[in-house]
């Protein structure tokens, strides 16, 4: 990436780190056997059916660049990673305010307080304590 990191960059790499993790296959016990025997379908059984098309598995550098996006969450309260976390698996506003007991626009001002210090953090910048959130997220648009 380049020398400047900007929300909208930290909100796609988080969008692209969900739809990696939605996509991984899933996590199994291990010894997971299924006593069901194997259906066997025959060319009559597919006539007219739809082909099922897998979507392919993220390669290994999307998985690389989803596991930095997942570190990332750890520079912000545990409330506002939730809200990021939730709007990059494209969660509906309403349960994220409803499961925080907050207001739209106050769940609206946390994920971009959010992406804003995610934002100062990559570009090398600390972000200052004694400031607003409007000052933080001002300064990274």
């Amino acid at each position: 990436m380049g020398d400047e990191w900007t929300r909208a960059t930290v909100a796609d790499r988080l969008d692209l780190a969900a739809d990696v993790m939605r996509s991984m296959p899933p996590v199994r016990p291990q010894g997971y056997v299924s006593a069901w025997p194997e259906y066997v379908s025959t060319f009559a059984d597919q006539v007219g059916q739809e082909p099922r098309m897998k979507k392919p598995l993220p390669s290994p550098r999307m998985i690389t660049q989803a596991d930095e996006a997942m570190l990332w969450l750890r520079w912000v309260d545990k409330d506002i990673g939730e809200i990021l976390w939730a709007r990059a698996n494209r969660k509906a506003w309403k349960g994220i305010c409803w499961a925080h007991g907050v207001s739209r626009a106050t769940a609206s001002r946390r994920h971009e307080y959010g992406l804003a210090v995610v934002v100062w953090r990559l570009n090398g910048r600390t972000v200052p304590r004694k400031r607003s959130m409007d000052y933080v997220i001002q300064r990274t648009a």
